[in-house]
């Protein structure tokens, strides 16, 4: 395994240009190429071993960089990293296998088959909310395809040498895959040197940029960008059970997920004691970190999105908007930012507009499913949703009708806790899927093969064109296409014809 520092130096002190670096990638790929899916999912399980029997120690590294409390730590990072690794090993073999398809009647004798093939090399370009999850979940994936992987780890949250020790441990998986530390600037020029796909999971903003960099190159590229996910609760819920639901949706990892619930729409004839309940729960919460698995909520990861939070906390309050939170921040070094609720908001409020990526969240009462689904309609994120409601018909009616990536019904976040579904958004949210059969299938071309038998026969579709074969081609059209029962026997008596004139000479 290869592993460099932000000046792109290898662990034996040799210097390398991300062109080398490439390079390396590239030849573990050619090299690894005559390994089996069986012999890549052996190596996949002996990582999960490792991570299981290493919890622990893991989840202390994790809460050190990040400021995750240590059960958001183990449920987010270890139990879903495992949860979508086993998932995988268990269905990479189908996935990937070459499927024969349909032929049409017009290709009668040959067979066609779709063969899925890794692209090469893939660079991902991981945030640091969730650093272990996302680097192991598509580097792992992008591997059982058959890929050679670049890491390169947010510069916020780098925890050198652990996703090394992780993979050491199967000799073959660490043959191919390269962890690469520091900023942007090593981003953009591994982007430079021409991977041949990019996964990057960030802000719309950085998103963007890559986008635009990559196109110019003519590289593809997978995003999953910011969001503002909405819960919408309808008037028939059980509260006590949605209240829970909503304050674990708005503030587990301290609001730092794509999918947290932001904006929490509450039909009006239950808004007041449905808010009256949450602020009550909310007060309830364990705001600390460097806990032992008893504290609800961590710190933000990052000073400059700790700043982010308070200006939009300033601008809304500045604007009207009512605040209620819990706790006190420490100190500015701890970036421990209060639980808050959110009420009186309007539209020209960042905290509605943007992506605030807090332990924050704006209440905002609605009366009607059409007004609804026009309010969420008109955000231009469209990550994830939820739908809370007795009645299942509406909220499955609700849930169709938004323009999101996936929707949860009667529960938050909870597409995510299932590795056979896709992830990825709509709009500004991104596009291509993370996860499940399409994210495992995201790591390849699909190439297309059809085969025919060697033999003595022109295709009818082959020269020499004449009068006659244009008017069998006519007659063959309309028995393809004609709705009765005389179909198939028009067919076979065109096809025949056909067939005839088709080993003809010109002239014969």
């Amino acid at each position: 395994m290869l592993k460099y520092s932000s000046s792109t130096t290898a662990q034996d002190g040799t210097t390398l240009s991300p062109d080398q670096v490439i390079q390396q990638a590239r030849q573990s790929f050619q090299h690894n190429q005559i390994y089996s899916i069986k012999q890549r999912i052996a190596e996949v399980k002996r990582v999960i071993e490792y991570i299981r029997l290493n919890r622990e120690s893991i989840t202390d590294e994790l809460t050190q960089a990040t400021g995750k409390t240590r059960t958001d730590a183990l449920v987010s990072e270890i139990l879903g990293v495992l949860d979508n690794l086993h998932w995988n090993c268990s269905n990479a073999k189908r996935i990937f296998a070459e499927k024969k398809v349909h032929t049409p009647i017009t290709l009668l004798g040959k067979s066609s088959h779709i063969r899925h093939e890794p692209y090469g090399v893939i660079l991902l370009i991981v945030p640091w909310n969730y650093p272990l999850h996302i680097s192991l979940t598509f580097a792992i994936g992008a591997f059982l395809a058959g890929n050679s992987v670049i890491i390169k780890p947010s510069e916020h949250t780098p925890m050198p040498g652990l996703l090394e020790r992780i993979f050491s441990t199967a000799p073959l998986l660490a043959s191919c895959i390269h962890v690469i530390y520091g900023d942007g600037a090593i981003g953009q020029q591994l982007i430079d040197a021409r991977p041949d796909k990019i996964f990057f999971t960030g802000s719309t903003v950085t998103g963007k940029k890559i986008l635009r960099h990559a196109s110019e190159l003519v590289v593809p590229v997978d995003v999953e960008l910011g969001g503002k996910d909405p819960m919408i609760v309808f008037e028939d819920v059980n509260l006590q059970r949605t209240v829970a639901g909503a304050l674990w949706g708005a503030m587990t990892n301290a609001g730092q997920s794509c999918t947290s619930v932001e904006l929490l729409y509450i039909q009006r004839s239950i808004f007041t004691p449905f808010i009256t309940q949450f602020k009550q729960a909310m007060e309830q919460l364990v705001i600390n970190t460097g806990d032992q698995g008893n504290a609800d909520v961590g710190a933000i990861t990052t000073n400059f999105q700790a700043e982010i939070i308070q200006e939009h906390l300033d601008d809304a309050k500045r604007k009207g908007a009512t605040l209620f939170s819990v706790g006190q921040a420490i100190s500015a070094s701890s970036r421990l930012i209060p639980p808050t609720l959110i009420t009186d908001v309007n539209e020209d409020m960042l905290i509605v507009q943007e992506e605030t990526f807090g332990p924050v969240v704006c209440a905002i009462p609605f009366d009607s499913e059409d007004e609804i689904i026009r309010l969420v309609n008109q955000s231009p994120y469209g990550l994830s949703a939820s739908v809370w409601s007795k009645d299942l018909k509406r909220a499955k009616r609700v849930s169709h009708a938004l323009q999101t990536g996936a929707v949860s019904i009667n529960n938050v976040m909870l597409t995510e806790g299932n590795p056979a579904l896709p992830f990825g958004g709509v709009k500004e949210s991104g596009f291509g899927r993370g996860k499940g059969e399409e994210g495992l299938l995201a790591f390849t071309r699909s190439k297309a093969i059809i085969i025919d038998k060697q033999s003595g026969k022109k295709e009818p579709n082959w020269y020499p064109y004449t009068l006659k074969k244009y008017q069998l081609f006519g007659e063959l059209i309309d028995a393809l296409f004609r709705q009765d029962w005389l179909k198939y026997i028009k067919l076979a008596l065109v096809g025949g014809k056909l067939e005839k004139t088709s080993q003809q000479n010109r002239g014969d």
